[in-house]
C-alpha cells in the first residue's frame, strides 16, 4: 500500500527552503554593500593609493578602482586624482601587453603580426624609431605587407635622419640599405620607375644588399619595366616605320642610354652570380643585349673585370637635345619590350632573391 504524504511536513520544508534563499539573498546583499562610501572609506583608500602610487603602482591601482567601483557618483578631488591614475594606468598596461606581442612576433618572424601589432603599438607611441624599422623591412619578409611596409620604411628613414637610433640593425648603412631596398621592391610591381631610385640608393650604403645578386635583378627590372619599356612604347607610336627625324633620334636615344644602364646592372649581377648553371644563362642574356646595343661584343670582358669597382650609375637624365651627327647613324630600334630581355635569367636565380 502506497505511502502517504505528509502535506504537512512538505509545507514545512518548503517554508525552510524559502527562507534559506532569502538569508542567502540578503547575506549576498550585505557583502556587496559592506564597503559604504563614507568618510571612513574614502580617506583610507585613497591614503592606501596615495602610499603605494609611485614605489607598488599595482597595489595603488587597486585601490583606485575599489574607489571608484564603490563610490562611482563622486565627484571629489580624490576621485579625479583616481580616475587619472586609473586611466593611465590601464593604457600603460595595455602598452606593455601590445610592446610584448610585438616582440613576440619580431622574435618568431611573424611579418604580418609585426605591422599589424606595429600599428597599435605606434599609434600611442609615435616616438618608436625601433617598430617603424621593424615595420619598414617586415614586407622582405612577406610580400602580403611590402604594401604597408614600403610606407613604414619611408617614416622610419625619416627618423634614423633625424638621429634616431637604427636598431635593430647593428649599423646605420645598414638600416637604411634594407628600409631603401623595401620602398623599391614595394613600388617593382606597379611603378617600375618609381622603384629604381630606392634600389639604387639602397646599393650605395655598406651592406650586404651591396653584393647581392637579387639587387642588381630587381634594377634591371625596374629598368626594362618601368622606363624602358615606356619610351619603347612611345617611339613606336610616333616613329615606327617613318622617316627619321632629330626628334626620332632623340627618342632613340633616351632608350639606347636606359639600355646602358640596364647593361649596366646586368653586368654586376652576372658578376656577383657564383653557381656556373645560373651565370651561363645570365651570361647569354647579357651578350644578347650588349651586342644588340653595340652592334659586336667587344668591350664586354673589360665591362665584367671592372664593374663592381666603378659606382652604380644613376638613373639617367633625359636627353631634351638631339645627338650630334655620326658618320654612321644607328639603325631605327625595333620593338625591344621583352628582347633581349632577362626572360631566363628570372627563373634561374630566383633562390637568389
Amino acid at each position: 500500500m502506497p505511502r502517504q504524504v505528509n502535506l504537512n511536513h512538505m509545507k514545512q520544508k518548503i517554508r525552510l527552503l524559502t527562507l534559506f534563499s532569502a538569508v542567502a539573498v540578503f547575506a549576498a546583499q550585505a557583502l556587496a554593500q559592506s564597503k559604504e562610501c563614507n568618510d571612513e572609506f574614502k580617506t583610507a583608500t585613497y591614503g592606501k593609493w596615495y602610499d603605494n602610487r609611485k614605489d607598488h603602482q599595482e597595489v595603488a591601482y587597486q585601490a583606485a578602482k575599489e574607489y571608484l567601483a564603490t563610490c562611482p557618483t563622486d565627484d571629489s578631488p580624490y576621485s579625479t586624482a583616481l580616475k587619472k591614475f586609473a586611466t593611465a594606468y590601464d593604457a600603460m598596461t595595455a602598452d606593455a601587453n601590445l610592446g610584448k606581442q610585438f616582440e613576440e612576433a619580431f622574435k618568431n618572424k611573424k611579418y604580418a603580426e609585426q605591422v599589424r601589432i606595429g600599428k597599435l603599438v605606434v599609434t600611442s607611441n609615435p616616438d618608436s624609431p625601433a617598430v617603424y624599422i621593424i615595420m619598414g623591412v617586415a614586407g622582405l619578409g612577406d610580400a602580403t605587407v611590402l604594401a604597408d611596409s614600403g610606407q613604414y620604411a619611408k617614416k622610419a628613414i625619416e627618423m634614423i635622419e633625424a638621429g634616431k637610433p637604427f636598431a635593430p640593425y647593428e649599423s646605420k648603412d645598414k638600416a637604411l640599405a634594407a628600409l631603401n631596398y623595401t620602398i623599391g621592391k614595394a613600388n617593382l610591381k606597379n611603378t617600375p620607375g618609381d622603384a629604381l631610385p630606392y634600389l639604387i640608393k639602397a646599393t650605395r650604403y655598406e651592406s650586404d644588399l651591396k653584393k647581392s645578386p637579387a639587387t642588381y635583378l630587381d634594377i634591371v627590372t625596374a629598368y626594362e619595366k618601368g622606363p624602358r619599356a615606356k619610351l619603347t612604347e612611345d617611339y613606336e607610336l610616333k616613329y615606327k616605320g617613318k622617316p627619321e627625324t632629330p626628334e626620332s633620334k632623340l627618342a632613340a636615344a633616351n632608350i639606347d642610354q636606359i639600355i646602358d644602364r640596364e647593361i649596366d646592372a646586368y653586368a654586376r649581377l652576372a658578376a656577383l652570380v657564383t653557381n656556373a648553371a645560373d651565370k651561363k644563362a645570365i651570361m647569354d642574356e647579357l651578350t644578347e643585349l650588349y651586342k644588340y646595343r653595340n652592334k659586336s661584343d667587344a668591350g664586354l670582358s673589360e665591362l665584367l673585370q671592372n664593374v663592381l669597382s666603378k659606382p652604380l650609375p644613376d638613373v639617367p637624365t633625359p636627353i631634351t637635345a638631339p645627338p650630334a651627327p655620326t658618320p654612321t647613324p644607328s639603325p631605327v630600334p625595333k620593338n625591344i619590350i621583352g628582347q633581349p630581355g632577362i626572360r631566363q635569367s628570372r627563373q634561374t636565380i630566383a633562390r637568389y632573391q
